[in-house]
């Protein structure tokens, strides 16, 4: 597993005095506002301050406080660091979950998830093998997840 996952692109700056506007790429952008460190470029950026606003991030980093200073981090891709974050019993990066094998209440292998689709009531694991389908990433379909043993066991219904 990757030490540094990407969470996020500084889109634009915010204000005068060094603010940047940062598109989360997390459940809710208040999650970004929980660390006290971020990656631009693999260098690390303390998090002077961070709020959301309109569901975006808008943060200030440690030594950029002018607007010409934030347009350098322009377009940037924003990356936390593993280990600065604990996640609840059953929430998982995303990027852990691309490449698990998917089986069935019955053992039987049905492929590898190879996306994630993040439509807006919630997401769906897009797994290919024989044939290709959509699984709700909710616990009526999702019944166990495996991230040490590489494995998903899913709930099929009909038409699946």
């Amino acid at each position: 597993m990757n030490e540094y996952l990407e969470c996020g692109q500084v889109v634009n700056t915010h204000g005068i005095r060094g603010e940047v506007r940062i598109v989360p790429w997390a459940d809710s952008p208040e999650f970004l506002c929980r660390l006290k460190t971020l990656y631009l470029d693999g260098k690390p950026m303390e998090v002077k301050s961070c709020r959301v606003h309109k569901g975006s991030n808008i943060v200030q980093f440690a030594g950029i406080d002018t607007v010409e200073a934030a347009m350098q981090l322009r377009d940037k891709v924003v990356s936390l660091r593993r280990g600065d974050v604990h996640l609840p019993e059953g929430r998982y990066f995303l990027a852990d979950l691309i490449g698990i094998q998917v089986v069935d209440e019955d053992g039987k292998e049905l492929g590898t998830l190879e996306e994630i689709l993040t439509p807006s009531a919630q997401n769906i694991y897009l797994v290919r093998g024989e044939r290709e389908i959509m699984i709700p990433a909710v616990p009526e379909f999702v019944l166990d997840v495996d991230i040490a043993g590489r494995t998903m066991k899913v709930h099929l219904i009909e038409g699946m």
